[in-house]
């Protein structure tokens, strides 16, 4: 099992000195200082990394609410896919004698619900009408040709229809798509292929405002709308359960997203022990070199290149020491920002590497990217009462602002059982926002196996008593039967600082096969890198920011792939 006691400096050393300063303690900071200490490039002492939480593993944040000992619960990312193989590999083979990969159940559509315009039926619901031959009929007034397609199906088809009208697609990569039948389109493009699609794919649909344009010129609710009607894209964006997958961001990005990542076979897996136990693993790896240090509750200012040190190192870094106020200087000659977009942006943007009249190409693209905003809520139950509907796992979908429910678990020796609540997805964060402002904490109360002095503990990260009774509402018309109230929460918005968003998604019109290579490196005279989820090609998952800090250190760093990895896998532009 993962040692999670990780020990942190809260402290500071004032004219501290060292190589590589990595500032962010999330996925790929802690990667990049696992990978240079690992592979003997640096020290310890020659790498340093800096956050200013009080925790790392950014994104990352698993926990147990008590009554539970056995379940637990995630807060940020918590799944990830079996063909990323980063992430899988550290996992399932470097770091498995310390971590168990576990599936990530999606329970059986035939069991969990989807409630849309106040009407009830199970998530099999169209598969079935259609082994019977018929179509099943909604609330949603979709043209003729889309009607008893799923949200899936239809995604699949309007991707199909997009790429296959391409002249220039299919005498490239036709042979890669076909049609099995009236509901069913498969598209086998590898994420090598992808890249190489994506720059050129065109629109091809005559009568369209957007015909002839580069699919990456155009905003991918731009692109259902076209293709499915405001009614149609309203399905997706609902049925699909997510408003963050339909907003309007980069159409070309958008597909093979949709395609791999969101598909009805893709296979996902998680960790028994938490997800976040992937970063302690590798952060208890780099402490174990001599002089190697996380630095918590430090928070970077600004870095400056003229400095009284300049002789001897590049960069001075200026923190404020968080628990003192107080602020400090160290100094490196390599600097890894291992940040999403609004952390970025919290930093001295009247410095030499942000200054908008020294560097407007920066600028414009740290701000390629949406920030797309997150709320979870954790709800602990006395008993699971889920089971009475049939229900063991999974998750089920509404246009409720609650969008959708994940049923947890069940704890191994108790039926104290855990819930998730997941929404403030775009369209809703307001709604949610002004019920997580109020100050009027939810009330725990005491179980048989959680007392009062427990359930108390977590009051500084409880939902607020209206949210709660708000989400219990939307529950009870979700499943249509009475449900009890919850005797635990716990809330996290990741949109407050210093994250400013749960994941991000790329704008349409930028050349993301440009932007990405560049935030690795923004300066060509400067040793300063940007690395994380937020400027990769898999945005909203750990091997989007495992991938980019990996080609950032064979590159910049001369570190070699790693042993492990296989040789074949595709890392991205």
């Amino acid at each position: 099992m993962v040692d999670k006691n990780t020990a942190l400096n809260t402290g500071m050393q004032d004219g501290l000195k060292f190589d590589v300063a990595i500032v962010g303690a999330g996925i790929s900071g802690i990667y990049t200082a696992y990978r240079l200490t690992t592979e003997g490039a640096n020290t310890g002492s020659q790498v340093q990394v800096f956050d200013m939480n009080t925790r790392i593993a950014g994104r990352l944040e698993s926990v147990r609410l008590p009554g539970m000992p056995t379940v637990q619960g995630e807060l940020g990312g918590m799944r990830y896919l079996t063909s990323q193989k980063i992430v899988t590999t550290l996992i399932e083979q470097v770091f498995a004698d310390q971590m168990e990969a576990v599936e990530f159940p999606m329970g059986d559509p035939a069991d969990l619900y989807m409630y849309l315009r106040k009407d009830r039926c199970k998530q099999n619901a169209w598969t079935e009408a259609q082994s019977r031959g018929q179509k099943l009929l909604t609330r949603y007034y979709l043209d003729d040709d889309d009607i008893g397609f799923s949200a899936d199906q239809l995604f699949s088809k309007v991707i199909y229809d997009v790429l296959t009208a391409d002249p220039w697609f299919r005498e490239n990569f036709g042979q890669h798509v076909h049609q099995v039948d009236a509901y069913t389109y498969v598209i086998e493009l590898t994420l090598r292929q992808w890249d190489q699609v994506k720059p050129y794919l065109t629109y091809h649909f005559e009568g369209s405002p957007y015909d002839k344009r580069l699919v990456n010129d155009i905003g991918f609710w731009n692109l259902l709308k076209d293709q499915v009607s405001q009614e149609g894209y309203t399905f997706l964006s609902t049925a699909g359960g997510y408003y963050s997958n339909t907003i309007n961001w980069n159409a070309a990005e958008a597909f093979p997203y949709m395609i791999g990542d969101f598909s009805a076979g893709a296979e996902y897996k998680t960790i028994a022990e938490g997800f976040d136990s992937t970063v302690y693993a590798m952060a208890n790896d780099y402490m174990r070199h001599e002089g190697a240090c996380i630095w918590s509750e430090n928070k970077l200012l600004t870095f400056n290149r003229q400095h009284p040190q300049s002789a001897t190192h590049r960069y001075e870094l200026v923190f404020l020491n968080l628990r003192s106020n107080q602020q400090w200087r160290a100094y490196a000659n390599r600097l890894v920002l291992a940040m999403p977009r609004h952390s970025l942006e919290l930093l001295d943007q009247d410095n030499f590497f942000f200054n908008v009249n020294e560097n407007t190409e920066l600028n414009k693209n740290i701000r390629s990217v949406i920030k797309e905003p997150a709320f979870k809520i954790l709800m602990g139950f006395d008993t699971p009462w889920w089971n009475e509907l049939g229900i063991t796992a999974g998750h089920s979908i509404t246009d409720l602002p609650m969008r959708q429910c994940y049923y947890f678990g069940t704890a191994k020796v108790t039926d104290h059982s855990m819930l998730l609540g997941s929404y403030g997805d775009m369209e809703t964060e307001t709604f949610w926002k002004a019920l997580s402002d109020d100050p009027v904490k939810f009330r725990p109360r005491a179980t048989r196996l959680a007392s009062q002095l427990e359930v108390e503990a977590l009051n500084d990260v409880a939902a607020s008593d209206t949210m709660v009774k708000e989400v219990v509402k939307e529950l009870r018309e979700l499943h249509g039967v009475g449900i009890p109230m919850p005797y635990v929460t716990w809330f996290k918005d990741w949109g407050d600082d210093p994250f400013g968003a749960g994941y991000h998604a790329w704008k349409a019109g930028y050349k993301v096969q440009d932007v990405m290579p560049y935030m690795r490196k923004p300066m060509a005279t400067e040793d300063i890198h940007i690395c994380g989820e937020a400027y990769s090609d898999q945005q909203g998952w750990v091997e989007g920011a495992f991938c980019e800090a990996e080609k950032m250190l064979q590159s910049y760093f001369g570190l070699p792939r790693p042993s492990w990895l296989p040789a074949d896998y595709y890392l991205g532009w």
